[in-house]
């Protein structure tokens, strides 16, 4: 199957490049507007992205499973710049491909259980990785409508088309050059 038909490719490629684009966004922002608490989400643009990457985290801990544990979590509220959430970034995407990788491997349809808020749900490791990549969806688009609200001249007004029609297309080289499915 070439990486075209790879839905499950194309979904962790998009969302790590769909963060990536709202965090470069970021980067032209002063402290104060990327701290800035809105009624939205987690509360601000710095804690919405750490929040997503650190979903990326856990949730590449929850598909392998024991022994692996859900490493502490980085919404830990520590301040980190747009730059220092790029690298946390580059490592989670990583961290959530090998996950899936193996999870394709052994079997996507495997179900675990999961404990979230205290209560055990019995989900497959395909569905994880599904909301993974699509969580981190529902929050950039809440950092995007943060953005608009900031209204900061150059940035509020030119805000990234980050859906993953706009990826395949920035994407189209990298699809030209490739004629295998790329490992995870």
């Amino acid at each position: 199957m070439s990486e075209h038909a790879d839905l499950l490719w194309m979904s962790l490629e998009h969302n790590a490049w769909a963060t990536r684009e709202v965090l470069s966004t970021c980067a032209a922002l002063d402290d104060d507007a990327w701290h800035r608490r809105v009624e939205m989400g987690p509360g601000s643009l710095h804690d919405t992205l750490t929040h997503i990457i650190g979903a990326m985290f856990r949730w590449a801990d929850r598909i392998d499973g024991p022994p692996r544990e859900v490493r502490p979590s980085i919404e830990d509220g520590s301040r980190r710049t747009p730059t220092e959430l790029m690298t946390l970034l580059d490592g989670a995407a990583a961290d959530l491909a090998a996950s899936a990788e193996r999870a394709r491997a052994g079997g996507l349809e495997i179900a675990c259980d999961v404990t979230l808020g205290g209560t055990t749900y019995r989900f497959t490791l395909g569905a994880m990785l599904i909301h993974v990549t699509t969580h981190g969806m529902h929050h950039r688009a809440q950092c995007l409508n943060m953005l608009r609200q900031l209204a900061v001249p150059g940035i509020s007004d030119r805000l990234p088309e980050i859906d993953v029609l706009e990826w395949q297309i920035t994407s189209a080289a990298a699809f030209q050059n490739r004629s295998t499915v790329p490992s995870l």
